[in-house]
């Protein structure tokens, strides 16, 4: 018994330290939000973060130790973020604790900006001409400087390693419904979304100058451009349609192959941009076709005329799980815009929703549904609060 109480004490006095070390680094927390409430910096910093977790993992002499003190590490990140919060934003934020979840769940606050203006460097998916090059100089303007990615990925990956500061990617279209790879990628890489564009898609058949109906033997396009013209491409079922990377990538490598055999499903911008010819127009089925791109950024950005926010919840198995979800939309007087579902890949039958809705995170309302929804839900991140474009801006 006297060997216990030995090592108690020697643990009371090493608390005694901790409490004592705790309080100092919470004074430089309190310094660094001063900082970063000046300069309109985000709290979240995660590059920042893990750095210092792996520097101090690398100071532990027993192995057996690393785990736990990364969970030590990663709980004195949370409650120095929180701290933060409080003293710039002057209120008491929400949180939730991950409940050993993969995804986790980030407070608003902790990494609230106003979007960046000036000197902006922004990716999209595709080549010269692609409709995803349009929708990211509709949004930014023509000043912008672009870069181009080969796939979807790609742009994810800039934007971690700040070769970009936004990214901008079809998420969905109103013919042919959700794009599934854009949708994982936002949950694999917990990016947020700052603004969205709907560009209304007219796809047309383009070839070389001169090809004509008779001449063509293969189609090439995205899938979601072949089916969006399926019944046009049914009254030609002599042709071979081939799926390829993206629309502009199409018409890229028709004017490669310089063979009048091959054609392509593509925008006129495209067909400019690639020195083709367009065969004919609006082919696609959807007279109505539009497709909604998101852009993509590291922080929470927010303005006060935000008016729209995502988010991305798990739920438990179990009955009636979804209907409380909806009911705190109709609770708080909140209009539901959207909810898609992913399946969660290691869970057979559980899904991850996806749900656009309209508010401002510095409403009320909007806070309260917010956390009755993070308090119902099993896995919850909030995506973003942005802008909702307008088709007819």
């Amino acid at each position: 018994m006297d060997a216990l109480e030995n090592v108690r004490k020697e643990i009371d006095s090493i608390d005694r330290q901790l409490v004592e070390l705790f309080e100092k680094r919470m004074e430089a927390v309190l310094k660094v939000a001063q900082y970063k409430k000046e300069n309109n910096i985000p709290i979240l910093n995660k590059n920042r973060e893990e750095e210092v977790i792996s520097k101090n993992l690398q100071r532990v002499k027993n192995r057996a130790f690393e785990k736990p003190e990364e969970e030590f590490l990663k709980s004195i990140m949370s409650i120095s973020r929180k701290l933060q919060a409080r003293e710039i934003f002057e209120y008491n934020t929400y949180s939730q604790e991950s409940h050993g979840s993969k995804l986790g769940y980030t407070v608003a606050n902790e990494a609230t900006c106003i979007p960046k203006r000036e000197d902006i460097t922004a990716g999209f998916q595709g080549v010269a001409g692609a409709f995803g090059e349009e929708a990211l100089i509709g949004h930014f303007g023509d000043k912008v400087t672009i870069k181009n990615f080969s796939e979807f990925e790609d742009v994810f990956i800039a934007l971690k390693n700040n070769e970009i500061d936004y990214g901008v990617l079809p998420i969905e279209n109103s013919s042919t419904g959700g794009i599934s790879e854009v949708y994982d990628l936002i949950r694999k890489y917990g990016f947020f979304i700052v603004g969205e564009r709907i560009l209304k898609v007219n796809h047309n058949l383009i070839g070389l100058k001169g090809t004509k109906l008779e001449d063509i033997k293969e189609v090439y396009s995205h899938p979601q451009g072949l089916q969006q013209c399926r019944e046009f491409l049914r009254s030609h079922p002599n042709w071979e349609c081939i799926p390829y990377r993206n629309t502009a990538a199409s018409a890229e490598m028709i004017k490669n192959e310089n063979n009048k055999e091959k054609a392509a499903i593509g925008s006129k911008r495209a067909a400019e941009a690639h020195g083709l010819e367009v065969i004919e127009t609006n082919i696609n089925y959807n007279k109505s076709n539009y497709t909604k791109f998101i852009i993509i950024g590291k922080n929470l950005e927010l303005e006060k005329d935000y008016d729209k926010i995502t988010i991305i919840l798990s739920l438990p198995h179990k009955a009636g799980a979804l209907y409380n979800i909806l009911s705190i939309f109709t609770e708080n007087n909140l209009s539901m815009v959207k909810i898609e579902s992913r399946p969660i890949l290691d869970k057979p039958f559980e899904y991850f929703f996806y749900i656009d809705f309209e508010g401002n995170l510095e409403d009320k309302n909007v806070k309260e549904a917010i956390r009755a929804i993070r308090d119902n839900s099993y896995d919850f991140k909030l995506l973003g609060n942005y802008k909702a474009h307008n088709t007819n801006d």
